[in-house]
């Protein structure tokens, strides 16, 4: 369910801890935990944060959206997975595909295409989906991105999921450039 300032403050409380401040304190307890199973749990958290609106203007200040770029380059899978799944989460709102973009995103979100951890490549192929655009096509249209989709697109025995996400793609971003 998406949140609004009344729904916020009746959740929030008289003495609860106001949305911008809480995730100010999981972004700082990420960066301040050495302890993988620690990170892994407060970035789930806050991909989890990234699917609502309301959200979006705190996870910009807090520099949430760089964040999750940032775990896209990590050796843990797990960090990887949350990271796209953070970034899928939040750029269906265009300032944060804008951001994601202008920042690098890409290049990191077309390598997760190759992860071998399913929810990886399914917020990878998502997230591509809303970051795409006239600005950024040339840079995820090339061949071999898109025959990858395409194999996905394909593969509906192996995963539905993958196949529906790459037709989708396919159908808003290829047919429009032939």
């Amino acid at each position: 369910m998406f949140t609004n300032d009344q729904r916020q403050q009746e959740r929030t409380g008289k003495y609860g801890t106001p949305r911008l401040q809480y995730l100010q304190e999981l972004v700082t307890q990420f960066q301040n935990s050495s302890e993988d199973e620690m990170r892994e749990k407060i970035l789930a958290n806050l991909a989890n944060f990234a699917y609502d609106p309301y959200n979006y203007n705190f996870l910009r200040q807090l520099n949430v959206l760089e964040l999750f770029l940032d775990c896209l380059t990590e050796p843990n899978e797990k960090l990887v997975e949350f990271g796209v799944g953070g970034i899928c989460n939040s750029c269906a709102d265009p300032t944060n595909a804008a951001i994601l973009s202008e920042c690098g995103a890409i290049p990191l979100i077309i390598q997760c295409l190759s992860s071998p951890v399913r929810n990886t490549v399914n917020y990878a192929l998502a997230a591509l989906y809303y970051v795409c655009n006239g600005s950024n096509k040339e840079e995820i249209l090339k061949p071999e991105v898109v025959d990858l989709i395409k194999r996905y697109a394909a593969a509906e025995e192996v995963s539905v999921s993958f196949s529906n996400l790459a037709k989708a793609f396919l159908d808003k971003h290829l047919s429009q450039n032939q």
